[in-house]
């Protein structure tokens, strides 16, 4: 009699353990350094669709410069974008880039000095290389939905796209490209100079 108790136990601790495992979920990711890549000083072109969501294929191109640096040991980061164009004019901005270690992902703010607040947060995360962002926002009196994605992160030239979509998602318009290059960040090898 012990001895089918003995059995029983095992083979209900056994089934126990089985069903436990089977239920855990697998661990998440850490993301907190995807964005590691962007963090230094790059060259910028940018192509801007000039009336988006209203069939305008009307393009106009800048060229600036943006800068990023780490804050809270790699939780966040803080860019610093600027860019010209003879055709539309200066785009100064800000992104500030905020990693939440709970649920893995990243929101992405993004400022414009002529306007001031930030907008919406951009949430999302990287999979297999491709970063993706989403948000709802505003433009011209109509709720839209909006699409950031980061590609090309392993490189010196990153790339990035906008774009927007009126129906809920279904189709979507690229209006924003950024192509980055990576350049020598001189103020950063002097500042380790400095320090030797």
């Amino acid at each position: 009699m012990k001895t089918v108790k003995c059995v029983f136990f095992l083979l209900g601790s056994w089934a126990l353990a089985s069903t436990t495992s089977a239920q855990t979920a697998p661990a998440m990711r850490d993301g907190q350094h995807d964005f590691d890549f962007e963090v230094g000083s790059f060259k910028i072109h940018l192509k801007r669709l000039l009336h988006p969501l209203t069939g305008s294929t009307t393009w106009v191109e800048f060229d600036g410069t943006s800068v990023t640096r780490k804050v809270w040991d790699g939780r966040a980061q803080l860019e610093e974008f600027e860019t010209d164009s003879p055709a539309a004019g200066h785009i100064e901005g800000l992104t500030l880039r905020l990693y939440n270690p709970q649920t893995h992902q990243w929101s992405l703010y993004w400022a414009n000095s002529k306007g001031g607040p930030l907008d919406p947060p951009q949430i999302g995360e990287f999979k297999n290389g491709r970063g993706e962002f989403y948000a709802q926002d505003m433009l011209n009196g109509k709720s839209i939905l909006v699409r950031f994605i980061w590609s090309d992160t392993t490189t010196n030239t990153p790339h990035f796209e906008q774009s927007f979509s009126d129906d809920g998602g279904k189709t979507w318009e690229v209006n924003w490209i950024t192509d980055q290059t990576r350049v020598k960040d001189e103020s950063v090898k002097d500042q380790s100079d400095k320090t030797r």
